[in-house]
């Protein structure tokens, strides 16, 4: 509301990630019910590249449902009967984005993330959940991580920092094309470990404190607005979230968007 932006048109698409089975850091069903219902949304995520319990859609919607999603909104697994085709313009790694073939089954898509570090990209935000979070499971998501043709045995061994990075920034061009004023992002700034939810069990215990919610129309300006918050905390608080982040190049997303002309990287923090 206080963004105007209205979640208009037959079906609403609410992406999230539903965590891995165990975690204990995704987003919190009962958090997201109010504004998940106001718009009468359905949650939409893809399967997963890596085998796990959300690796299949019928696994991956029991988990939705032990995480309590599935209590409060129908689910959709995007990718479920396939993939479908994303033109990438100008894409610096591929030319086409593949996500869930239900992804235009929906007129306006409300991208919730939890925002926290990750082991690759360093941290994720908006621009990582619809780059990774909507490209398909097997074919797509191998594809924005460049492992398409022969997977590493180690995770190690696969594309990192800066070309990583710019992988994601091609995927998630492809989506805000397609979306153009049709999206909102929301970065839930809490339980912020330094592990993304897809670590699950495995995933570091948070050791920031809390900071609170954003919300924009621009993809840029949120997630950068979302790493300036947790610089703007003091060193004791924010070291190991930060230390993620520059260890694995992971500013390099923002200004990646930015040569992509993916949004701003100046904005007004308005408090409500």
């Amino acid at each position: 509301n206080a963004l105007e932006s209205k979640a208009e048109g037959k079906n609403v698409a609410v992406k999230i990630s539903t965590g891995e089975r165990g975690g204990h850091n995704f987003l919190d069903p009962n958090l997201i019910k109010g504004l998940v219902q106001s718009v009468k949304g359905t949650i939409v995520e893809c399967n997963t590249a890596y085998n796990g319990a959300r690796a299949g859609t019928d696994s991956h919607m029991e988990v939705a449902r032990e995480h309590g999603f599935t209590a409060i909104a129908k689910v959709d697994i995007q990718d479920a009967e396939g993939s479908i085709g994303l033109p990438v313009k100008n894409g610096r790694y591929f030319k086409e984005n593949l996500v869930g073939s239900h992804f235009k089954n929906y007129d306006y898509y409300v991208v919730i993330s939890h925002f926290k570090g990750h082991a690759m990209g360093g941290f994720g935000g908006s621009m990582k959940n619809i780059a990774i979070g909507l490209a398909s499971g097997r074919v797509g998501k191998r594809q924005v991580h460049g492992v398409v043709d022969k997977i590493p045995e180690s995770w190690t061994d696969w594309p990192m920092k800066e070309p990583f990075m710019e992988l994601m920034v091609d995927s998630a061009k492809a989506t805000l094309d397609y979306f153009g004023k049709h999206v909102t992002f929301i970065n839930v700034l809490r339980r912020m470990s330094v592990d993304c939810d897809c670590a699950g069990v495995r995933a570091a215990p948070p050791t920031i404190p809390d900071i609170g919610i954003l919300a924009s129309t621009d993809l840029l300006a949120i997630d950068q607005a979302s790493v300036d918050l947790v610089y703007s905390l003091s060193k004791k608080q924010n070291h190991d979230l930060v230390e993620r982040m520059e260890s694995r190049h992971g500013l390099h997303q923002l200004d990646a968007m930015k040569a992509f002309h993916m949004g701003a990287k100046t904005y007004q923090l308005i408090e409500i």
